[in-house]
């Protein structure tokens, strides 16, 4: 059945390249009308580092492995370290394309290279007049908006907060915001790193600063806003939600919803939002699965590991530790350095120690090993002192204590345990 012509714009609040967005992509890639689409790839948003070759090829290996897309590069987008390049190439390839993608790196970087650029205006065009497929996900997304959080630069550097001029884009739908991609972001632990690593104080700083008619998209992580343009409906897809907040009150649209561009327009004008989830728009079953993250398969197989030891089933602790390694092998292809992918590595190295010395020591409880030759000796020894024996039952005491047998003669009997060192079941 020959599929009709599509224009979809995708806005990724992260795991561009992770297996939890597989489904998220193919579903995309399943409403353009042609089965080969021609797909380009933006580097610009991490075109200055200095692995911005490996960073594109294992995002072209994801696409294709894992969606059945064939992506190339676009040659001429990397900024300042591409000079020599053939730029007008790479607009055509932008121009002529039915998908482009954009992701990881720096809102800022990708802002100094694309702003008021004939970069800016195909993407404008292919908005006002949509055909295909635009996906923009974490640092690409944050530069859609009328204003962009340079998230560097106030997070690692430690600038004053303060807004970057936005490639707007999101005007064409008559849409006055900004979006924050990373927005539920956990990663801080002991300190807020919610909204894209401002935290709600800095936030709330910024907030003051935005025109008076602007509002704050905020796209959380492993999550997808998909918005069709020849339809005007959009699609809130994915692991979290979309939050539309003005004046630091917030309306969130959880993964399931569909409503209307005419309906999210209101929201972000409305200026009586409050902290509830969405009411008055229909909630659709969302139509992709939610995978796990790495961190969730971490923290799972750890604790299968665990379960396993304490069960005595060797074979369940090996089938744990594989489970993790594929896992991490999974996501490697993944371009965003803040999924976990160090964190999985210690807790898989770490389940490989434990593993090493439970087949050194064993699983079984030294006690109830032990037992049936310490029991029967304790009992000899004690006839032994009872028949003033005393040497005997000395030389006993002493035999188990070399073996890692410790005795103790109390008033209700004798007690005996397992030295630590010999006690398989210490670590």
């Amino acid at each position: 059945m020959q599929r009709v012509e599509c224009g979809l714009l995708a806005i990724m609040g992260s795991g561009e390249t992770s297996p939890t967005m597989v489904s998220v992509h193919r579903a995309v890639v399943d409403r353009l009308p042609s089965d080969r689409p021609n797909a380009v790839l933006l580097e610009t948003p991490y075109g200055f580092q200095e692995n911005v070759a490996d960073i594109s090829a294992r995002a072209q290996n994801y696409f294709h492995h894992s969606v059945g897309l064939r992506v190339s590069v676009a040659p001429g987008m990397r900024g300042r370290a591409s000079a020599g390049t053939d730029a007008d190439r790479g607009l055509a390839m932008v121009q002529t394309s039915d998908w482009i993608f954009s992701g990881p790196g720096s809102p800022s970087y990708a802002l100094d290279h694309w702003h008021r650029q004939p970069l800016a205006a195909a993407l404008v065009e292919r908005i006002r007049h949509p055909r295909g497929a635009v996906v923009f996900a974490s640092a690409a997304a944050a530069t859609m908006g009328c204003l962009a959080v340079p998230v560097y630069e106030i997070y690692k550097v430690g600038a004053a907060p303060h807004w970057r001029e936005g490639l707007n884009l999101l005007a064409c739908l008559d849409l006055q915001v900004v979006v924050i991609p990373h927005y539920d972001n956990t990663e801080g632990g002991t300190h807020d790193t919610r909204y894209s690593y401002l935290g709600e104080h800095r936030l709330t700083i910024l907030e003051r600063e935005l025109p008076a008619d602007a509002a704050i998209l905020g796209v959380d992580e492993h999550t997808a806003v998909i918005v069709d343009l020849l339809s005007g409906s959009v699609e809130i897809t994915g692991r979290g939600g979309l939050t539309v907040r003005r004046a630091g009150r917030s309306r969130v649209l959880p993964a399931g919803v569909t409503l209307s561009l005419a309906e999210l327009r209101a929201l972000t004008r409305s200026d009586r939002l409050a902290s509830t989830r969405v009411d008055g728009i229909p909630i659709q079953p969302s139509r992709v699965a939610q995978a796990a993250t790495l961190p969730e398969v971490t923290l799972h197989c750890e604790r299968r590991f665990e379960m396993a030891r304490l069960a005595g089933a060797a074979d369940d602790m090996v089938q744990a530790v594989l489970d993790l390694e594929e896992t991490i092998g999974v996501w490697a292809a993944d371009t965003e350095e803040d999924e976990g992918t160090s964190q999985a590595r210690a807790v898989l190295r770490s389940l490989i120690v434990r593993l090493g010395h439970a087949a050194a020591t064993g699983l079984r409880d030294p006690h109830d090993l032990l037992r049936p030759l310490v029991e029967p000796l304790l009992g000899l020894r004690e006839r032994l002192r009872t028949e003033q024996a005393y040497q005997a039952a000395d030389d006993i005491r002493a035999a188990l204590t070399a073996a890692g047998v410790i005795i103790n003669d109390t008033r209700a009997g004798t007690q005996w345990t397992v030295a630590a060192s010999a006690d398989a079941s210490a670590t």
